[in-house]
């Protein structure tokens, strides 16, 4: 499976939805095909990617109807999309919108207004006028189309995208709904001295002598992935475009995660006993994987576990930071950001990251934007979210 030849750009596009398994497959893998050779892409394993979209593995599907499709050019598939009617999403927003997402296409107009008409098409029938996306195919999964930083590291569940692909999905009418923005951070001796709480406050210590801290503990992970979810939920209700991660969703993230984790990469804050913040920061499977493929040979799996038992990373995205709702308003609920990622810090040093990817922040959400901008002043990847109604 290669690129199309640039004399077949003008061929007709045919969008079929994907109904076989050998189409599945060709479904889940179609990324690496496509941008194979493009600057700044490299592959993701195979694997983390039947995670997010196989049926049989994805935990989305328990409670959302979803619906892929391929676009095919002179018999071979140049883009794929999902259609996706999340009732959990539904449920929460109180507004009956559906979602598009795994947008991944050769950016070239005739190919993306295809997959994007066939959505479209397809929601019509269900009487659904309004459309946001993309996610993979949850907003607690992948989520966005990359708009800046295609030449950075690549990192976990942080998609990449070609250039041009933002504007072919604008000329379809898509208006930017939110921009993500990931900042990278650079650790070195001096980088918790010019990160500053205010005061110089310290859990457990002073006025935060109620505060205490909690580790991962993988004997007790299934346990605490429930608090974590329940904070998770709590922190999170209000931002845009947030769906109420299921427990059996945090399960599955838990079985998907548990080799890479170790117990100082997560901080659960407590006030007298009682969950008010946590921090997760994730092992960047690019480090140890980037350079073998999606589907690697049987010396690269050895090569892989080999890595991942020694944990050979370089870098690490935080991909879990929230503060309770109970905490908003308050002194300690704007100051508890701030004390996680210093905990995180302070722990890292038995780590061999060289630098953290924090993020996605939504561009709107100013508390965490100017968290991560007293650390680094801009952000290094940008991804975009869209909306369109169907009637106007």
């Amino acid at each position: 499976m290669q690129c199309e030849a640039p004399n077949s750009q003008y061929a007709e596009v045919d969008v079929r939805p994907v109904n076989t398994r050998g189409d599945l497959r060709r479904f889940i893998t179609l990324p690496r095909h496509i941008y194979k050779g493009m600057e700044g892409f490299v592959s993701p394993l195979d694997m983390e990617q039947r995670h997010l979209l196989s049926p049989k593995e994805s935990p989305v599907f328990r409670h959302a109807e979803i619906q892929y499709f391929l676009a095919w050019r002179d018999g071979r598939p140049v883009g794929r999309i999902a259609a996706i009617v999340d009732h959990k999403a539904i449920e929460h927003w109180q507004e009956v919108i559906g979602q598009f997402g795994a947008l991944d296409a050769i950016p070239e107009k005739g190919i993306v207004s295809s997959l994007l008409q066939a959505v479209e098409d397809w929601f019509r029938k269900r009487q659904i006028s309004k459309l946001r996306g993309p996610v993979t195919l949850s907003g607690n999964a992948e989520t966005g189309t990359m708009v800046e930083g295609q030449l950075s590291a690549p990192m976990i569940a942080i998609p990449w995208h070609p250039k041009g692909l933002d504007a072919l999905i604008r000329e379809s009418g898509y208006e930017t709904a939110q921009n993500l923005l990931s900042y990278r951070l650079d650790l070195d001796s001096n980088t918790e001295e010019r990160f500053k709480v205010p005061g110089n406050l310290r859990l457990g210590q002073g006025r935060l002598s109620s505060i205490t801290t909690r580790d991962l503990s993988k004997k007790e992970i299934t346990t605490q992935g429930e608090v974590l979810r329940k904070l998770y939920n709590d922190a999170w209700s209000h931002k845009y475009n947030f769906v109420p991660m299921q427990d059996y969703e945090m399960t599955a993230m838990i079985e998907q995660i548990k080799p890479l984790l170790r117990p100082e990469h997560y901080v659960q804050i407590d006030q007298n006993g009682e969950p008010v913040a946590m921090a997760m920061v994730l092992p960047n499977l690019y480090d140890i994987a980037g350079d073998l493929g999606g589907s690697p040979s049987p010396l690269g799996w050895m090569r892989l576990g080999y890595r991942l038992a020694t944990h050979k990373f370089r870098s690490a995205r935080v991909i879990l930071l929230g503060v309770s709702s109970k905490m908003r308003g308050t002194m300690l609920g704007s100051l508890l950001p701030s004390l996680a990622i210093v905990e995180l810090m302070r722990r890292g040093h038995t780590l061999p990251y060289r630098w953290v990817e924090l993020g996605w922040v939504l561009e709107s959400d100013t508390g965490m934007r100017n968290l991560a901008e007293s650390l680094v002043p801009h952000p290094h990847k940008t991804h975009r979210l869209y909306e369109k109604n169907l009637l106007s």
